[in-house]
């Protein structure tokens, strides 16, 4: 058989990988590419396969990274089941209309600028019909049961601890009479998070496809209520707001749960509290109907209250007019919006309105990747662009490291270190940046002695029972590093033509030669204090 990596390679988003059996061609995971332009625009490319040969689907959970290009997959000739969990497909029968959505709007909004500078019109990446379509394609898998995905194939899908619905799936793939288990880890949640189950141990694998997120760090280990308590109290006191970009599905929810906890407990004064996305309203409700997925503490919880538990004090955005009523609207309040990465969404309309605002605050509660303004603004960017317009920085922004719903480096270590009946003969390290994915790499081989590789996008794995080949992609890798090369000789050939104008500006009116060596030297200035604030020798 034949393994295929076809995203989240190199990059944390884009999961998809091809398993090809003699007679079966075999997709798990189809997500969206997500972060800075480059990486964005291989949504656009044409699939490394004919998406009609596609036998079938295997969904770990419903974040967009793994899910959000099926409207595409099924637009182009994917006719076979989606297999997901329940929780996972109600939360796709969301997920997949609100990214549709974005794609229209983008589209629409791209066309109309460049309507104006004669550009042609571009389509956008899917349509509300296209996603519409693709929901017709899913069928519920319950967790722990044995699927019969194809003659020679079978799948079971175990909890992953990360979201609700969400899967590591173990797949078995028998061929000349020799079976081979491969163990798609998805996104491997924390234990011990709110209303989630810990991620399912996994006895033994022949093959494990592992996530390496937060591979080379480690969550902090502190009072996230008290931490949380303080940033609210702190902001309510100098009458700022505290805004909060999160990810509708998981990170609304448990934040919730300790608002919930921190106001019952009185410490946290009766403060407004704003859930402005209404793909979060849904994902809250989907949550609610699904309860079989919550862990004990959340059962115990909801069955001492009778029922869901109540906050006065919460509000629900439904529309985009109470959305923008918000930033008119006088006193403190705390607002939770999506994205979770600020890269769209009503999220981007109270940053305008607050970051420029030193009494307010800009909480960041999840991962944020690379090429994202969620990550420039975590990074320390004193200058931001919003919605065409450039703000000032002043708000204080921070990070709670510890409610990600990804595991740390150690937590993935151990999780891994539960598979020994049999060990992996190699371990894939996938769904991370570079340094993640190499740190993860050296202490896999450092603690376990395990073979690892981290496949670029396009690699491929011949599997004959535990022994593995490897094929090496002609894919151009798009990576940060030939990023900011392009980046840069883009500048250089600017700064030939800047030179000679320059020059020739000099020749005519010498009396500026002072003025543009200042200005340069500014700038240089400012590049160095870069260097400076990242420790960059």
């Amino acid at each position: 058989m034949r393994l295929r990596f076809l995203g989240a390679a190199h990059t944390v988003t884009g999961s998809s990988y091809l398993l090809e059996t003699n007679n079966h061609k075999i997709l798990i995971d189809c997500g969206m590419f997500q972060g800075s332009r480059r990486i964005r625009e291989m949504n656009y490319e044409e699939f490394q396969y004919n998406p009609a040969e596609i036998d079938c689907l295997l969904l770990t959970h419903a974040h967009v990274d793994h899910c959000g290009l099926i409207p595409k997959l099924c637009r182009e000739g994917f006719r076979g089941p989606v297999y997901a969990t329940k929780s996972t497909t109600e939360l796709a029968m969301i997920m997949l209309p609100d990214s549709a959505h974005i794609q229209e709007s983008d589209a629409e909004l791209r066309n109309r600028k460049g309507q104006r500078s004669g550009a042609a019109p571009i389509k956008p990446l899917y349509t509300m019909e296209d996603a519409s379509r693709a929901l017709k394609y899913f069928s519920v898998v319950p967790y722990d049961a044995e699927l019969d995905v194809t003659d020679n194939v079978r799948a079971v899908f175990r909890d992953a601890g990360h979201i609700m619905g969400s899967a590591i799936i173990e797949v078995y793939v028998t061929e000349n009479d020799k079976t081979t288990k491969i163990v798609f880890s998805g996104d491997i949640g924390q234990p011990d998070q709110p209303i989630i189950k810990d991620p399912s141990i996994i006895k033994g694998a022949d093959f494990v496809l592992m996530e390496s997120t937060y591979g080379g760090r480690l969550h902090q280990i502190y009072d996230k209520e008290e931490a949380l308590a303080e940033i609210i109290n702190d902001t309510m006191d100098k009458g700022g707001n505290l805004i909060i970009p999160s990810f509708a599905v998981g990170r609304t929810q448990t934040l919730l749960y300790y608002f919930y906890k921190l106001w019952k407990a009185g410490r946290i004064d009766d403060v407004p509290i704003v859930v402005d996305s209404p793909l979060a309203i849904a994902a809250t409700r989907i949550f609610l109907k699904n309860m079989q997925d919550f862990d004990d503490e959340a059962i115990s919880l909801l069955n001492k209250n009778g029922t869901v538990p109540q906050m006065p004090q919460l509000k629900i955005c439904e529309t985009a007019a109470e959305s923008k009523a918000l930033n008119s609207s006088e006193g403190s309040a705390i607002i939770l919006s999506a994205s979770g990465m600020a890269d769209a969404g009503r999220i981007l309309h109270h940053l305008k309105h607050n970051l420029w605002r030193p009494e307010s605050t800009i909480l960041f509660v999840g991962y944020q990747a690379e090429g994202s303004l969620g990550r420039r603004l975590v990074d320390g960017m004193k200058r931001v662009r919003v919605m065409g317009e450039e703000i000032a920085v002043r708000a204080n922004v921070m990070m709670l490291d510890g409610f990600s719903a990804h595991a740390d480096e150690r937590q993935l270590l151990d999780w891994l270190g539960h598979i020994t009946e049999p060990k992996p003969a190699k371990v894939f390290i996938v769904h991370g940046e570079s340094t993640a994915q190499t740190n993860l790499k050296d202490m896999i081989q450092k603690e376990y002695g395990l073979e690892a590789y981290i496949p670029y996008r396009g690699d491929s794995a011949e599997l004959i029972g535990r022994a593995c080949t490897i094929e090496e992609s002609t894919i151009p890798t798009v990576s940060v590093e030939k990023d900011i090369e392009g980046e840069l000789k883009s500048f250089d050939e600017d700064y030939r033509i800047m030179r000679r104008k320059l020059i020739q500006l000099v020749v005519k009116r010498p009396e500026l030669l002072d003025t543009i060596v200042r200005t340069l030297d500014k700038g240089f200035k400012y590049v160095k204090k870069l260097f400076s604030a990242y420790n960059i020798q």
